[in-house]
């Protein structure tokens, strides 16, 4: 089961690139992507980290949003002649390895909310 979240992140992560360098893809896609990856660079979120348990909300929930919408904003031309190119091996294995890290951290951010919810409550 893992695996196929892995590659399936790894596929649309591959896609987002490759389409990023298409200039076929709109504007506001591109433009989107950077601001995505701005936010999740930033240190300034729209809840504050240290906030209990909803802290960590924005960024599980607000990141796969945006990504999918995103997603949907690439032509459809765009990426199925994405998809029917082959991809280097190595560079789908790079990519595997970055949807295993999303995903390692996505179930860290989700433990890290229960133990600080566990702190609050309890403690």
């Amino acid at each position: 089961m893992s695996g196929n979240i892995t590659e399936n992140i790894a596929d649309k992560i591959l896609l987002l690139i490759s389409a990023m360098q298409d200039a076929r893809t709109p504007w506001y896609a591109k433009a989107l992507v950077i601001l995505l990856l701005a936010y999740i660079i930033s240190p300034i979120d729209i809840i504050p980290d240290f906030i209990p348990v909803v802290g960590f909300l924005d960024e599980i929930i607000l990141v796969p949003i945006v990504f999918a919408f995103i997603y949907k904003l690439i032509p459809e031309s765009v990426k199925q002649e994405i998809n029917s190119k082959d991809i280097d091996e190595s560079q789908r294995r790079r990519l595997k390895l970055i949807g295993v890290v999303l995903v390692l951290f996505l179930w860290l951010a989700i433990v890290s909310v229960v133990v600080m919810f566990i702190k609050q409550v309890f403690i």
